[in-house]
Formats: structure tokens, C-alpha cells, sequence
């Protein structure tokens, strides 16, 4: 089981500056999310990737670092981190990282000595040019908000390059130096318990710049270097790549080295997530059974990462002009609701008009997709954005635990919260909190504890094969996942009315099937040639349970 714990746990994604705070800072912290561990163990989760905990000036939510090495001392110190670790370990949950090797804040000594010496040795740890690039207005990660692509620095007396923004100058991947420090950074957090990281917009991370210089060949080896030093150090570890390129170049991050992963081991699955919300804003499933019929396996060790909201925008910039225009018609209708030209930036339960039947319906359908599922932090319990704050923000508010001030997440003045924690109805943590759905059965978090649960019963669903039965309407995906463990179908209706499926092809097995989940009691004997699904309902049916041991 150890082998593989990343293709079949639940990943929770979460900021500790929002999460809780332990000293009345306004400012979550370690000590707060310490606190709150108990909270996630009940629920499912067994992987904890957390956003930047380096110290930054937090101009980007932590992804501006300015020491790889330190904690950033809003969150606490090195023996928080520690304490943390040890009551992870204690409930069995492992910890991942979020690794922003591609550029550093501005602020970073490195960058002060490249900027402010030109025979500095770190000037060559970024990317420089002397004369003004004729690309410098192409490649924007953020359009509408980011200007340029590369900056005139006034104390360098040159132009340096930026994916991002212009206060995040990009690392010269192509220094072997830099390499070698990157290397010591995996090492460092490794040797502090850390189980995997997360790579921050990898294919920049490989990409050779120059000015002017056009798509270049990305330098897959860097991840090569990178895969063999983790390995090394911690044969168990991880890495989950942020890579949103099309199809055909995903193996690429994987690799093929006799079939393994030699590369990352994981990727998120953002051709499923855009497909899903295609799916759900036309409940109609064929862009994502197409989807999932053409998705390239992954390698023997390799795995996807699914998720329907992340902490970024809902990016849907792989698809068609018109996918796109009915996924924002459906969710994202107003101006103020969509963000760089590609995407969304709300929470998923204010997408779906607050509809219980409806959101629960989209998050079992994601956690049934091949792969390990990602929560975002606040999602089990159906929070909302705040609109007020800007661009990416708007979905990063604080944590809501109860009714009281400030939603239970500081003690600290309303005035002093590093964000306003979402007040105003349906969605204030007034309406929507964990200590009001605890008590609650039937609650959007007791059902996710259930689902979590649940999915403990379906190894096949990460580490298994997935295929997409026919014989269903266009309202209705099924499909079967098949592994070691057994096998389980899987039959989602996205409309609003019930429907009466006959799935062709779905294995005949001697044992009788066996309801593991569903949105509701379904009466009469389960027969999987002829099913009943209710609106927005889904039901999860075992065919076959194997009863030996599951590979380690």
C-alpha cells in the first residue's frame, strides 16, 4: 500500500494564513491548523498540500518566496513545523508542499545581489537581457493584468524576465548552480518528513528563454534531476505537476523510462476538470466521456490529480470558443464573475445556484474520475467567494467554522484579518459553517464525510483502469473502473430529471452487486443492465470485490 499511497488517498488543498488563527494576529498559522487536524482526519483526507510557507512578502499568495529554506514567521517557526509533522503522523496524514522553482520575489537576496552587481554570482541565476526583447508584450500567464513579459530594472541597468508578475523575476533553470539549489531544496523539506511537492507552474519551470527567442525545446532532463534526487532521499516521495498544456505533450512530464514515471509521478487532470464543466454546464456528459476516452494513461507509477475548483481561477482556456461560452453563460455570466480572459473566479457552490442535489452530484462525479481527487479547503462545506476582493482572491477568503466573529477563524478585530471572511448571505459564515453542519446529518459535510469514506471502499477508482460504458442518454455518463481490488460502476445523471439507464457492456460477475454510495435509497434489487438514476442523482455499484491482498 505504501507504494502507492498518492493513487488512492484525497488530497485537501488549503492556505494556513486563512485556515486558523492561534494567536490573535488576524493571520492563520500552524498552531491554528494544528488544532484543526482532528477536523480533517474525520472527514477523509490523508494528504494535506499546502500553499506557500516561505517567507514572502505575500504579493501573490506566498508564491513570491524570498528564503526556500525558512517558515514565514506569520505561520509560526521551524518547531511548529515540527509539531505539525508529528500530529500528522500521528492520524496518518502526509504532507505535501507547494515548490515554486520557477521565479522568486523580488525581494529575494538572491535577486538583490543579481540586481545591484553585475559580476554578482547570483546574476546569471535569472534571466536577463540587454536590449529591449521584441517579445516582451507575449506570454502572459495573467491577460488583462499582467502587462509584460519581461521588465527594465533601473539599478541592473537591463531587462529581466517574468512569466508572472513583474515582481516575480524568473530563476535561469539552465544554471547549473540553480539546479543544484533547487536539488537542496527538495533535500531540506524531505528530510523534515515532507512526502511530496507540489511544482508550481512546471512548464515554465523547463522552458529556455531567451529574448526573442520564440518556442523553444523544454528541458524535460531538469525533471529528471529533479525526480532522482527526491527518490534518493525519500524513496516514497512525490511530485504533482501543474502543467496545463495540451494532450498530446502531458506524457511528456511523465515520462516512459520501461514504463514508469521517471519524471513526476503526478499530474493534474485539467482536461477532465474543463470537460466536467462543460458536462455540467450543458448536462450533457459527451464532452467528458470524450474526454476521458481520449485521455493518454498515464505510466505504470503515474497517476492524475482531479479537481473541480483549485485555488486559481477555473481555467478553461483548452477549449473551444463555444465550450467556453456555455461553461461561462452557465456559471460565470457576469463580467465580474470571469478573470484573464479564460476563466472563473467563484467557488463551485454559488456556480451551481446553491443546489444541493446539484453540487453533490458534480462532486461525486470527480471523485469517481480515474486518479487521486483534490479538495479545496471550505468546499466541504459549500463556502462562497467574496466578489469585493480582487482577481483570484475572490475564492480566497478565510476557513468558516462557526457563527461567531470573524466565522470562529481569529480572534482578532474584523479590521486586522489578512482577509474578510464572506458575511453576507446565502454563503456568510453566519449561514454556512462546520460547527452548525457537524450537527447536521444531512449536511453538505456529513455527505463528504460519507463520500470519503466511502471511496476507502473503491481502490479501483485510483489505481484501477476506467472505461466508458455505452447505452446511456446524453444526460448520463457510466462508466466502470476495474483494478486489482475489483470492479465498480459508476452512473451520474446531470440533468434534473430522472432517467432509466440500460448500460451496455458492463461485466457480468457471479457475485451479486452491491450499492456503495448513492444520493439516495434506491428500492427494488440492484440490476446493472437496467438502473434508475433520479435528478442529479449517482449511484457507485460494486460488481466484483477480490478478496486476496491488494498489491503493495
Amino acid at each position: 500500500m505504501t507504494a502507492r499511497w498518492y493513487r488512492t488517498g484525497v488530497i485537501y488543498s488549503l492556505d494556513v494564513r486563512l485556515f486558523q488563527d492561534s494567536d490573535g494576529d488576524g493571520i492563520g498559522d500552524l498552531c491554528g491548523l494544528t488544532s484543526r487536524l482532528d477536523h480533517l482526519s474525520r472527514l477523509g483526507v490523508s494528504i494535506l498540500w499546502l500553499n506557500p510557507i516561505h517567507p514572502t512578502p505575500y504579493r501573490d499568495g506566498g508564491y513570491d518566496v524570498t528564503d526556500y529554506y525558512g517558515i514565514d514567521e506569520s505561520l509560526g517557526n521551524l518547531g511548529d513545523f515540527a509539531e505539525f509533522m508529528a500530529e500528522c503522523d500521528e492520524r496518518g496524514i502526509r504532507v505535501m508542499l507547494d515548490l515554486v522553482l520557477n521565479h522568486t520575489s523580488d525581494e529575494h537576496p538572491w535577486f538583490r545581489a543579481a540586481r545591484t552587481d553585475p559580476q554578482s554570482p547570483y546574476r546569471d541565476w535569472y534571466v536577463w537581457a540587454d536590449e529591449e526583447p521584441p517579445d516582451r508584450l507575449e506570454g502572459m500567464v495573467f491577460p488583462g493584468v499582467q502587462e509584460a513579459t519581461w521588465t527594465y530594472d533601473e539599478t541592473a541597468g537591463a531587462w529581466y524576465h517574468h512569466r508572472f508578475y513583474p515582481f516575480q523575476p524568473d530563476l535561469n533553470s539552465q544554471n547549473q548552480q540553480v539546479r543544484s539549489e533547487m536539488k537542496k531544496v527538495v533535500t531540506f523539506w524531505e528530510r523534515l518528513g515532507v512526502s511530496g511537492f507540489r511544482l508550481d507552474g512546471a512548464p515554465f519551470l523547463i522552458e529556455k528563454t531567451e529574448p526573442g527567442g520564440g518556442e523553444l525545446p523544454r528541458d524535460y532532463g531538469f525533471l529528471v534531476e529533479l525526480r532522482e534526487r527526491l527518490s534518493w532521499s525519500r524513496g516514497d516521495a512525490v511530485f504533482l505537476a501543474e502543467a496545463h498544456v495540451p494532450s498530446d505533450q502531458l506524457v511528456e512530464f511523465f515520462g516512459d523510462a520501461d514504463g514508469a514515471a521517471n519524471r513526476v509521478h503526478m499530474l493534474f487532470a485539467f482536461r477532465i476538470n474543463e470537460a466536467l464543466m462543460v458536462a455540467l454546464a450543458r448536462q450533457d456528459v459527451r464532452a467528458l466521456a470524450d474526454a476521458l476516452r481520449s485521455l493518454p494513461p498515464p505510466p505504470r507509477n503515474g497517476s492524475w490529480a482531479t479537481f473541480l475548483r483549485n485555488h486559481d481561477e477555473v481555467d478553461l482556456s483548452q477549449l473551444t470558443e463555444d465550450e467556453r461560452n456555455d461553461v461561462f453563460a452557465a456559471f460565470g455570466p457576469e463580467p465580474d464573475h470571469q478573470l484573464y480572459e479564460r476563466g472563473i473566479r467563484r467557488r463551485l457552490a454559488p456556480m451551481m445556484g446553491g443546489d444541493q442535489r446539484r453540487l453533490r452530484m458534480a462532486y461525486s462525479l470527480q471523485f469517481t474520475m480515474p486518479g487521486t481527487p483534490v479538495l479545496r479547503y471550505g468546499d466541504e462545506i459549500g463556502m462562497g467567494e467574496e466578489l469585493e476582493l480582487p482577481e483570484r482572491d475572490a475564492i480566497r477568503t478565510p476557513m468558516q467554522w462557526s457563527g461567531t466573529e470573524n466565522g470562529g477563524f481569529s480572534e482578532a478585530p474584523t479590521s486586522r484579518l489578512i482577509r474578510p471572511v464572506v458575511a453576507s448571505s446565502p454563503y456568510g459564515f453566519k449561514d454556512v459553517n462546520v460547527t452548525d453542519q457537524r450537527l447536521e446529518p444531512d449536511s453538505m459535510l456529513s455527505w463528504f464525510e460519507r463520500m470519503l469514506h466511502s471511496l476507502r471502499e473503491c481502490d479501483e477508482i485510483g489505481s484501477g483502469t476506467h472505461r466508458v460504458v455505452d447505452g446511456t442518454p446524453d444526460a448520463v455518463l457510466a462508466h466502470v473502473a476495474e483494478g486489482p481490488t475489483g470492479v465498480v460502476l459508476f452512473v451520474h445523471n446531470l440533468s434534473d430529471e430522472p432517467q432509466v439507464v440500460h448500460p451496455t457492456g458492463v461485466p457480468t460477475e457471479d457475485q451479486p452487486p452491491v450499492e456503495v454510495f448513492s444520493d439516495h435509497p434506491y428500492d427494488g434489487e440492484t440490476d446493472p443492465s437496467e438502473l434508475e438514476v433520479g435528478p442529479y442523482g449517482f449511484r457507485w455499484i460494486r460488481l466484483r470485490r477480490s478478496h486476496g491482498p491488494a498489491p503493495g
